[in-house]
């Protein structure tokens, strides 16, 4: 009986079992090579694009300092969750221990908010662009840009931190084995038989304060930008205006459309989704961003393109700066 009630109450598992994606165990050979595929373009592309700003003159102006931050927050994104994936499908190395998961869990969210407010940041930053041509570079300086990337990576820190005490405290005695490739913070509650509600609310209120926030600057900006693309007299200007902004719409589609899918059928899909669909889903959502942002602005971004030209023709343009 008093080992009954310390198990109740106190029990905290060594490790965890992922237990990759459920009911196509026998399919996750086949599964891992796009999950490989699209990991290996993610991780050359933004570090290809981190490069190429830091070494083109040109490069060095707010849209693209923004979109720095932007590949290097899908970087670290895509690591914290893939590599592991990737030993479950190819090595069955299912366990990871109960603080490594929660330091997984810690970087998965802190970052998906940290691109949730990139986003929200380069909307903001094409609204001045369009809006402000002329306060342009005087508004966005670089220390404004340093401080407001500092901001929104604080506010992921500070928001996701409550949820490995919240998940820490609980007891664990459901077992150990979690159906999914990472550790989710509602993956690892459900574990719990203890009082999981505190986690249910907080993780909706960091839903709505980081995703719904920064939804709502979106769409202002976006609002804002229309009306004063619509405004101008040229059907040229009103393109070249618009074209602008094309890139950071598809980088917005990308990342939003996953989680809007995955939020919503949790929530309203029932037992009609099954749970590889959920987990797969998440996984792109993970993916999907890291792996398309580079192509998209590579394709739509025409100093990107010519940069990346010019490299590959082997001009001298492009001068590296040394340290």
């Amino acid at each position: 009986m008093i080992m009954l009630m310390l198990n109740k109450t106190n029990w905290t598992p060594a490790s965890f079992i992922l237990n990759g994606v459920p009911e196509l165990e026998d399919m996750h050979l086949w599964i891992s090579f796009p999950f490989c595929s699209m990991y290996a373009v993610a991780m050359v592309g933004n570090c290809g694009l981190l490069y190429l700003i830091h070494l083109e003159d040109s490069l060095h102006r707010p849209m693209y300092y923004f979109l720095a931050m932007l590949s290097l927050t899908d970087i670290v994104m895509c690591s914290s969750t893939i590599p592991k994936a990737l030993s479950i499908f190819w090595c069955h190395l299912k366990e990871i221990g109960f603080d490594e998961c929660l330091v997984q869990m810690f970087f998965v969210h802190t970052f998906t908010g940290m691109e949730s407010g990139v986003l929200m940041l380069m909307a903001l930053d094409r609204y001045v662009a369009i809006c402000y041509p002329l306060h342009y570079s005087t508004i966005l300086t670089n220390p404004v840009i340093a401080k407001v990337g500092l901001a929104t990576f604080l506010r992921g820190v500070f928001l996701i931190i409550p949820f490995t005490f919240l998940t820490k405290r609980l007891p664990y005695c459901r077992g150990n084995i979690i159906p999914h490739t990472y550790c989710d913070h509602m993956s690892v509650a459900k574990l719990s038989c203890g009082n999981i509600k505190v986690n249910v609310i907080y993780g909706l209120m960091v839903a709505l304060l980081i995703g719904g926030f920064d939804i709502l600057c979106i769409t202002i900006s976006y609002t804002m930008i229309l009306r004063a693309v619509v405004s101008l007299s040229s059907a040229d200007a009103r393109q070249k205006a618009f074209s602008t902004c094309t890139a950071h719409i598809c980088a917005i589609v990308f990342s939003y459309s996953p989680a809007f899918f995955s939020f919503f059928s949790h929530r309203f899909g029932g037992h009609t989704i099954p749970p590889s669909c959920h987990i797969i889903v998440a996984n792109i959502y993970l993916l999907l961003p890291p792996t398309m942002n580079p192509i998209v602005y590579g394709v739509k971004t025409k100093q990107i393109r010519d940069c990346v030209i010019r490299i590959f023709s082997g001009s001298k343009d492009i001068k590296s700066h040394s340290i």
